[in-house]
């Protein structure tokens, strides 16, 4: 057996529980292509082949690969590909196994220390979104990040990253999954989180003057937020601006729903366009 690896923060799942609500969360049909991102010994990988079309799994280290080829390597529908997936080109290496193109979802239990790289690469940003959005991604992630995903307006959890992905997809939280569910178990615990991409009701006029205002908005979490935006809009201008959209003029960044962060770069840059 293949031993887990710190170097790639390795930590093998083990709990049925966790299994059967990642596949149940991922509302597979035998219609799906999924991407599985750091299958590891393949025991996640093993229970959706036979309920999906396709499956390409990226994997990073080499002896979970020679272990994958070797015990799924005969099944017509899984295709495994060697790399980091930061670093890989999907489309390029699938050119020559259209059967395994266009993924529509994603299922995996990914890397704590790469969890926030990994999902702007599934989402993309609020500048650049993913030109072709997937139906939906589950992901068993470190607790407190998926705590920050689903957050809300107002709560201690909520913040830049609840933002920037919220304005991307809708977050929903499957269920907890403790630290005794892996081996070795981790220092912490995880939850399995359901992305769907989709659009809000408001978007962005300007999505690079709202990712500025967001970095600016939570650059100092203690400060107002008329305090934290004043090299953007002045101070008494930005009060008058709250008010008008019935925000309280002492809120602070994490007081303010994704929408309504929106809906006030819509009306700074309508603002700053009329002066």
């Amino acid at each position: 057996m293949v031993r887990p690896r710190k170097v790639f923060a390795q930590h093998w799942l083990k709990s049925d529980k966790a299994l059967n609500a990642i596949v149940q969360a991922a509302e597979c049909s035998t219609n799906d292509r999924i991407l599985e991102i750091g299958p590891g010994t393949g025991i996640l990988t093993r229970r959706l082949l036979p309920l999906i079309q396709a499956l390409v799994a990226v994997e990073i280290d080499r002896d979970l690969c020679k272990l994958l080829v070797k015990e799924l390597g005969n099944k017509e529908n899984f295709l495994l590909l060697q790399g980091d997936f930061l670093e890989l080109n999907l489309e390029t290496n699938l050119v020559a196994f259209p059967q395994f193109q266009n993924a529509n979802k994603v299922v995996a239990n990914i890397p704590y220390n790469i969890t926030g790289p990994i999902i702007e690469k599934l989402l993309g940003t609020i500048a650049n979104p993913n030109p072709k959005p997937f139906d939906s991604i589950v992901l068993l992630i470190q607790k407190e990040v998926a705590e920050r995903l689903y957050a809300k307006a107002g709560s201690k959890t909520f913040g830049a990253l609840s933002v920037r992905v919220q304005y991307l997809a809708e977050c929903e939280l499957i269920c907890p999954v403790p630290a005794s569910a892996f081996y070795p178990p981790p220092k912490v615990d995880s939850a399995v989180v359901r992305l769907r991409p989709r659009r809000l009701e408001i978007l962005a006029n300007d999505p690079r003057r709202l990712e500025n205002l967001i970095k600016l908005g939570f650059g100092s979490k203690r400060k107002m937020l008329r305090n934290n935006l004043q090299s953007v809009i002045d101070r008494d201008r930005l009060t008058h601006l709250l008010e008008q959209l019935e925000i309280n003029p002492q809120a602070r960044a994490e007081d303010i729903s994704t929408q309504q962060w929106v809906t006030l770069a819509n009306e700074v840059g309508s603002m700053k366009s009329e002066v």
